[in-house]
Parts: C-alpha cells; structure tokens; sequence
C-alpha cells in the first residue's frame, strides 16, 4: 500500500496524508453481507450518555465477518479487496466453491483470484486457516481464537500479527503483538499471515474534520476546566496537577496503578506485555 500525500494548499492540508487504495478492487460492499448500523452517541437505553466523545460521523453499514472460518475443506476464491470504514484492515470476499460469499479479514500478499480453504490439512499459506496444532513453530498468524469454535478474537487489527513460540501439552505459546506471551489451546483455530494494510500507523489525518468523520468528538483537558468540573481545574494559570497523581473526571487515579481486573484469566499469561505492573 502506498501512501498518499497532499499538496499544502491550505494549513491543514500540510503534512496531511491518506491511503493509495490501489488494493481495493470492489467500491461497493456486498449487499446481503451488510446491516444497518444505528448510531447512538455513547449513549445507553435511558439517553445518558455512558461513552464520552462519541456522536456524528459518517453512516455507515456494518459488514458481516466470519471470523469462526468453519467452512471447512471447502475452497474458496478471493473475488475482491474491499474497504471497511470500520475497522482499519482490509476485508476479502469469498466465494466458495459451493456458491456461499463471507467476509474475512484479508490478510498481507492475499490478491484476486487466489484461492484459501480453512481445515486441518490447509496448507501454511497466508490466509488459509487451521488448528494451531497442525501449525508450525515460529509461523506467523492472526485471527486466532480463545474458545474453540467461537471464533478469531485476537490480532485483526491492519498490520498485526502474532509468532507461535511452542507447543506442550494441550496448548501453545504465543506472542501476541503487544510482547504478551499466552498460552492458547492447540484445538484453536488461527489463520496464517499478517493482517494486511500495514501502512495504516503511518497515517496523519491533518485535520480535526477527519476525526468528526469517523464519529469522535472533542475531548476538553481537564486543565483547562473550572474546579468544579474536573480535579485538575482551577487555579491561576497553568497549574501541575497537584493532588497525588492525575485523576479521571470522577476523582479516581488515572496512571501508575493496576488496571488488570480479569484474575480468571492470569493462569494462561506466560508472561505480561509490562512485568513490572502485574
């Protein structure tokens, strides 16, 4: 993927870029793979408004992935690359041999008319998808499960991929692409490959109407609101933040503690992303 670069015609144009899109080979998206997305502004069923810095935006459809890939031994062709305004890799159509189309992320290198088949005996190409037993040690995946058969939950993001480190017993090691290392059970299914449009990071969107685009809102520093809106207002000028360390909106501490609630889970990390903040 290349990226594209704008001329400086205006301030915010400077410095500004944006995708090539030389991959995409389809404008439209599928129609019996899309459903309408209703738009809610971060707000809940009772009009508050339980995520900040959300509303507006673009209307836009959502596209129907198969992230469980369970058709299994069943070809399937690549009929395009297509774009998806909401997530930020690309989305392959297929279509199998028996005339069913689905979505799926699409993987780097993964072109028109290149055949993927997901079941134990696929080969290790990208995009076809198998149990991480039958994978080999050091092969790059994405797409990878944590419960058999409810389908791909991590690494799907543009550029992302994860190395399957070892194997023993009835899981594997993984390192994910934040440096965790998990233990994940062979009977899963990943896909093989890194996630395409890797280029995605490098993007500079120049100007705040981009971000009202994609549907998020200002968000205000707490320095610069009065006391009585925020634990960091007030005060004449610029003020440090005083207290003992930053605080949310709502008075609570914002870094430098744990985070981490999921104790259920603590068994399968080998080792965390931060070993200092466990």
């Amino acid at each position: 993927m290349t990226i594209k670069i704008y001329k400086p015609t205006t301030p915010s144009r400077r410095g500004m870029t944006g995708y090539g899109f030389e991959e995409i080979t389809k404008d439209t998206p599928e129609r019996s793979l899309i459903v309408f997305r209703k738009a809610h502004a971060g707000r809940n069923n009772g009009g508050r408004v339980t995520v900040r810095h959300q509303g507006g935006g673009e209307r836009q459809y959502i596209r129907l992935v198969d992230y469980k890939r369970n058709k299994l031994n069943i070809p399937a062709r690549v009929a395009a690359i297509e774009y998806d305004p909401n997530r930020t890799a690309r989305l392959a159509l297929l279509v199998y041999a028996d005339g069913e189309k689905r979505y799926v992320v699409a993987p780097l290198g993964l072109k028109v008319d290149d055949s993927i088949i997901s079941g134990p005996s696929a080969d290790i190409r990208p995009g076809n998808s198998l149990p991480i037993s039958n994978i080999p040690v050091g092969t790059m995946v994405h797409n990878i499960e944590l419960k058999e058969g409810k389908g791909g939950q991590l690494v799907r993001s543009a550029g992302t991929s994860a190395q399957l480190l070892a194997k023993e017993g009835d899981y594997a090691q993984i390192r994910m692409p934040s440096g965790e290392v998990r233990l994940v059970l062979q009977r899963c299914y990943a896909t093989i490959g890194q996630v395409g449009n890797s280029d995605h990071s490098n993007i500079k969107l120049g100007k705040a109407g981009r971000k009202r685009h994609m549907g998020i809102r200002p968000t205000v520093r707490g320095t610069a609101m009065s006391p009585r809106d925020h634990p960091h207002g007030g005060g004449e000028g610029r003020q440090p933040t005083g207290m003992p360390g930053p605080k949310s909106p709502w008075g609570k501490p914002t870094r430098g503690y744990k985070t981490r609630r999921n104790k259920v889970s603590n068994k399968y990390i080998v080792r965390r992303r931060n070993a200092g903040n466990r």
